[in-house]
């Protein structure tokens, strides 16, 4: 992990472009190549940030940050505060709470509650930027990888299409899409995973559970 705390202005160059004029900030720097770029407010979620796997080419004072998409975080500095680093060394993840993890149980039982056809393929799926939820396979067996979350936000998608990302890299797998399934869905990431081709479902954690104890249906609703 590298944190430099610089005078800096920032442009993005991709499906759109985006400009920071010169401000201090902070670059944040993650081992996996993740580069992330934060004000002092805003609470966790940085102003630009682009996701790994990335190419860093530092010159001078200027960053360049490139991905196999053509996308380009380009970082002007103009002066430097600080520049630190640390080995933060492997880290354990992430422990779900007992709603989130018994939700993902549920729905790898029966995974046609999401999606009429789709079958389980595995449970905690192994990639090296993380554990793919489910991975399945639809009834034209193209392969799904599903993120579950308790509430679902825009990381959650982030994180979903990290995961579809690396996942569309492998041969015997792709083309692989993506459901991002949870209790409740915030507006802005149903916006941002229609724009990326990730299906949205909110599934009712009382009703699955009912299901399990053969007391009853299962009702959720779907965005495409």
């Amino acid at each position: 992990m590298r944190l430099i705390l610089v005078q800096c202005s920032v442009s993005y160059e991709g499906r759109l472009n985006a400009y920071l004029p010169s401000a201090k900030r902070l670059i944040m720097s993650k081992a996996d190549g993740c580069i992330a770029i934060h004000a002092d407010g805003g609470a966790y979620k940085p102003l630009m940030w682009m996701n790994a796997p990335n190419r860093v080419s530092e010159e001078a004072n200027n960053w360049i940050i490139s991905n196999p998409k053509g996308e380009k975080l380009i970082i002007k500095i103009e002066e430097i505060f600080s520049d630190i680093s640390y080995e933060l060394g492997s880290d354990p993840g992430l422990h779900k709470d007992g709603v989130e993890s018994h939700l993902q149980e549920l729905l790898a039982e029966n995974p046609q509650s999401l999606e009429k056809g789709l079958t389980l393929t595995r449970r905690e799926y192994f990639t090296e930027i993380g554990p793919v939820d489910l991975l399945c396979r639809d009834s034209k067996d193209q392969a799904v990888a599903v993120e579950i979350k308790r509430r679902g936000g825009i990381d959650g998608v982030e994180q979903l299409s990290r995961y579809l990302d690396f996942l569309n890299r492998d041969p015997k797998l792709r083309p692989v899409r993506g459901i991002f399934a949870a209790q409740q869905i915030t507006p802005q990431a149903k916006v941002l995973a229609k724009d990326r081709g990730i299906a949205t479902i909110e599934v009712d954690y009382e009703q699955l559970t009912s299901t399990e104890r053969g007391q009853g249906g299962f009702g959720s609703s779907g965005q495409f």
